[in-house]
């Protein structure tokens, strides 16, 4: 995946909204963060992991790898205003054996820790943890880029309908 090109994407999308809703110089950290939690229980919501009660399937898996890029751009985004994107390249990534439900309460974590301290090694966590998710959901990076530039694309067309 090729994250200076997301970042840059993201740059571009990031300063559209903030032009449109004139929220230049604004200090938007903690609305994306909230925006993240929102986007990540979206995500689980889709999934269905964690509804033991209910015997209705997952979201078809174009749905979930929406709401999934829906996160990402996110957490490109904080990486933007928090002016970390210069220290990012390639995120490790290896894969530990957790369930699906015990990886959305470790990003769920990740967000909390981030939110916390705001640093790089918290940014660059919750980056990882975020990208292991999308290996538990079964996600190539090659698929998660795809649809972050299609998702991206879909964005600025909502911003230019005034969204």
């Amino acid at each position: 995946m090729d994250l200076q090109k997301l970042y840059s994407m993201q740059r571009q999308l990031d300063e559209h909204i903030e032009t449109q809703h004139g929220l230049q110089g604004e200090n938007l950290v903690e609305k994306k963060m909230l925006a993240l939690l929102v986007e990540i229980g979206e995500l689980a919501n889709e999934t269905r992991c964690f509804k033991f009660w209910s015997l209705k399937p997952s979201a078809p898996i174009e749905k979930v790898l929406e709401e999934y890029v829906d996160g990402l751009h996110f957490i490109l985004s904080l990486g933007i205003e928090l002016n970390f994107v210069h220290a990012v390249n390639k995120m490790k990534k290896e894969m530990e054996n957790y369930s699906l439900v015990e990886q959305f309460l470790r990003v769920f974590q990740a967000v909390n820790e981030f939110q916390q301290e705001k640093t790089f090694d918290s940014y660059k966590h919750l980056f990882t943890t975020y990208l292991q998710l999308g290996d538990c959901l079964g996600f190539t990076s090659e698929q998660i880029e795809q649809a972050y530039m299609m998702k991206n694309e879909v964005n600025h067309e909502r911003q230019n309908q005034n969204y």
